[in-house]
């Protein structure tokens, strides 16, 4: 690889093995969306969920998350993120500013702080994000649904997803003021 290759701030994927090498030594940044639905005040009435193959061949509900690549704002790794998995016609509505509701550190090792990834350490800034548009699964998400907050936050739903995502959602409603 040569010095531009290196300095280059294209987007651009790394191999499989790339990525694996990168990921036992270094933590991963991504950025996950809780995406909602709000009425004309604000409040957030809806939770949308992703319906999702796991690497181990399980099947998951999930937020929206991806990796912010290299040179790559985090307004434009939401935006890609959001866009990717909830189709064209999501419009998500990003933050003028987007700060982070929270930051979730995930472990191999789930003991450490309750969010675990299997494959690496990961430091995620998770947002909630209004969504207007219309919603559908594409890439390799098998389903979307929106949910009531309760449902969404409901122990049945929990049981449904991994990595401590469910604790995600539900620090999210909190921050928003509609955690039931």
């Amino acid at each position: 690889m040569s010095d531009a290759d290196i300095l280059s701030t294209q987007h651009r994927w790394l191999e499989d093995e790339e990525l694996s090498w990168i990921r036992e030594r270094v933590p991963t940044v991504y950025v996950e969306a809780v995406p909602v639905r709000t009425d004309h005040l604000g409040t957030v009435t809806k939770v949308g969920l992703l319906l999702r193959p796991r690497p181990d061949g399980t099947v998951s509900r999930a937020i929206v998350s991806g990796r912010v690549l290299y040179g790559e704002t985090i307004r434009d790794s939401l935006w890609r993120h959001l866009t990717k998995d909830l189709g064209p016609d999501a419009e998500p509505l990003l933050p003028p500013n987007p700060s982070p509701f929270t930051v979730a550190e995930y472990f191999p090792d789930p003991s450490r702080t309750g969010f675990s990834d299997p494959r690496q350490h990961a430091v995620s800034l998770v947002y909630v994000v209004p969504v207007s548009g219309e919603c559908s699964p594409s890439q390799d998400t098998l389903d979307f649904s929106w949910m009531s907050v309760e449902d969404a936050t409901s122990p049945l739903v929990a049981t449904e997803m991994t990595g401590g995502q469910d604790r995600l959602v539900r620090m999210a409603m909190a921050h928003v003021g509609v955690l039931p």
